[in-house]
């Protein structure tokens, strides 16, 4: 192993003097995974207990949010990892340890009603949270939102295929990028994950899903983390069980005291909220193999791009969208060595 899995070996190995049944002679350290980020995750096991240990160096990854929003989630009552401690100079945290099972790896058209019913619960949970007296949460203004989706063309269009927008192509995109921003800034703000969904829900029987990787969080539009989880770009479901689920939670979101446009207007938040996030995730899943090596995020874009299509489809002013990206960027990645002509085809219906 590296210099800093050392360091953090002997970071944890006295922090873990703290819990009974902890024997320092007889313990492991072994690695859980990684993510799209820097962070670094490892076990730690002795006398039948275990813990999760975290490497974030410094220098790439500020862990001060995370700490933050943990304590601000566990304080209503969300199922947060605790963080048992944290070194944040040296980029070290021992937390709460929620196993290995994501909701991705148990959903299936059997558990899918159940297990969903459980996460949108913890999703109205998660959007009261609220700063603390004197704070504030960072915003989801517009020029965090337009940075995101500047990545479809920057990562995806022309660095990942190739492609040079011409004058009525870039004004084509200016627009839609501005459609769904508008969209979004219409909205109620909450709080919101950002990443609310079936890689970072944990599944746990008989208690409320464990939610992970929320330090990106902001005060945000509504319909956020509901088309994170309900259109999923790791795994999808049919639109009629997709917009039963949205209904379902508006109607939830008014008895709680929430006032909310109709179910017709709420949807068209959903789905260009929805619009916007997928324009994010597929310039992140692209820059994700250029920049930093990780292709198996190529895999979801397919399905990420099929969400968008649909959504340009069924929105009367997107239509001439939904055409371009068809007749134009289809092709386009038919011909990239990305992505299987086979792949595209079970996912994408021009």
């Amino acid at each position: 192993m590296d210099q800093r899995y050392g360091q953090l070996k002997d970071w944890v190995g006295q922090a873990l003097l703290a819990f009974d049944g902890f024997d320092a002679n007889n313990w492991q350290l072994l690695p859980v995974s990684g993510d799209a980020s820097f962070r670094r995750y490892f076990r730690a096991n002795s006398g039948g207990k275990s813990w999760i240990a975290v490497d974030a160096p410094p220098d790439k990854e500020d862990s001060r949010p995370f700490v933050s929003m943990a304590d601000a989630l566990e304080s209503v009552g969300v199922s947060v990892p605790h963080i048992h401690q944290h070194d944040l100079q040296q980029g070290f945290m021992l937390l709460e340890d929620f196993g290995d099972d994501l909701y991705l790896a148990k959903l299936n058209e059997t558990t899918v009603n159940e297990l969903y019913s459980d996460a949108l619960e913890t999703l109205l949970v998660i959007q009261s949270c609220r700063p603390a007296a004197g704070s504030a949460f960072p915003l989801y203004d517009r020029t965090l939102l337009d940075r995101e989706v500047a990545l479809f063309s920057e990562w995806f269009l022309q660095k990942l295929l190739g492609i040079e927008l011409d004058e009525d192509e870039l004004q084509m995109v200016g627009f839609l990028f501005n459609y769904v921003i508008d969209s979004a800034l219409e909205q109620p703000l909450v709080f919101v994950h950002r990443d609310f969904h079936s890689r970072n829900l944990m599944y746990r029987p008989g208690q409320a899903p464990g939610v992970i990787d929320f330090q990106d969080a902001v005060e945000g539009p509504v319909t956020y983390d509901l088309a994170s989880i309900l259109r999923d770009c790791y795994v999808s479901w049919p639109d009629e069980q997709v917009y039963g689920w949205v209904e379902g939670y508006r109607l939830k979101l008014i008895e709680r005291g929430s006032v909310m446009p109709d179910a017709v207007h709420f949807r068209r938040w959903f789905d260009l909220m929805g619009a916007q996030r997928h324009l994010k995730a597929i310039g992140i899943f692209a820059r994700l193999n250029i920049r930093d090596g990780k292709s198996g995020y190529l895999a979801d874009i397919p399905r990420t791009m099929n969400y968008l299509i649909s959504v340009a489809a069924k929105t009367e002013e997107l239509k001439p969208v939904a055409g371009w990206l068809v007749q134009k960027v289809l092709p386009c990645m038919r011909k990239s060595q990305y992505f299987e002509a086979d792949v595209l085809d079970d996912w994408i219906v021009e």
